[in-house]
């Protein structure tokens, strides 16, 4: 099946379902989403933004600008994970806890509304992963268009170029509770100093980059082409890095990894 046929099967869908509420982070899964929905719905789909302290630095000045882009009406609401019982313990589910909290507000500002549907952007790729949240989606009754029509990543990117999405090659950007390995305390503080750091990297000129933080160690990833520039720099990044409160500063050689914090979870 053609890209553009999986293109209007989603807005066809959509369509069906008169109104709907999308999801939406203003990465390229949720752009895109938004995108077709904006053309099946015009004003009936609205783009809602959850301001948290999990959003990286400069996400929601990104999803604001690709939400202009689109033409769609966007709302930013706030919402704390760290308020759902559970989630600050960093869980192995951690996940479904967030996502049951952030899918109650959601419910709520459908109704607020007069939004039918409430839809997000969980896609085939994504289920190849460890993703309890999904386990949340699916019991509360939200829609999964790239589910049901066997979307995978690299399509939705295919779909952003030919939506013209400027964030069609963006990298992938996990909300910050992903740095910290499980069992571990999730605080505000800890969240902006991850945040923060990723931020100076990104900075200075490195694109894809994640800092685990492993109770005061500071673990980089990178591509590993860009390994080499960051060795040229570590006294700087390990001088910036302690001023945001790391007592240890180290560079993982086997580079950037979605979800390097799940590899715990196969081991024997």
């Amino acid at each position: 099946m053609s890209i553009e046929h999986k293109m209007q099967r989603i807005m066809n869908a959509l369509v069906e379902r008169d109104s709907v509420l999308i999801a939406y982070s203003g990465g390229v899964d949720s752009s895109v989403l938004a995108a077709l929905a904006y053309r099946a719905l015009g004003d009936n789909a609205i783009a809602i933004t959850a301001d948290s302290s999990t959003l990286a630095p400069g996400e929601l000045d990104c999803a604001k600008k690709v939400a202009e882009e689109i033409g769609i009406r966007h709302i930013v609401v706030s919402y704390d994970e760290l308020d759902e019982p559970e989630f600050a313990r960093n869980p192995i589910e951690r996940c479904y806890y967030c996502k049951k909290g952030l899918i109650r507000e959601l419910k709520k500002l459908a109704v607020q509304h007069g939004m039918n549907t409430i839809v997000e952007g969980t896609n085939i790729s994504d289920l190849l992963n460890h993703r309890p949240g999904h386990r949340a989606v699916i019991e509360e009754g939200v829609y999964n268009p790239f589910i049901e029509f066997n979307v995978t990543k690299e399509e939705i990117r295919e779909m952003a170029r030919e939506l013209n999405l400027s964030v069609a090659d963006k990298p992938s950007m996990a909300c910050l509770s992903s740095r910290f390995p499980y069992g571990q305390t999730i605080t505000r503080e800890a969240l902006k100093r991850v945040g923060d750091a990723e931020a100076y990297l990104r900075s200075t000129g490195f694109k894809v980059v994640r800092v685990r933080d492993h109770g005061g160690i500071a673990r980089i990833e990178l591509m590993p082409y860009e390994m080499p520039r960051l060795l040229a720099v570590r006294e700087s990044v390990a001088f910036e890095f302690k001023k945001l409160g790391f007592s240890y500063v180290t560079l993982d050689i086997m580079g950037f990894r979605s979800g390097s914090m799940d590899e715990v979870l196969s081991r024997p």
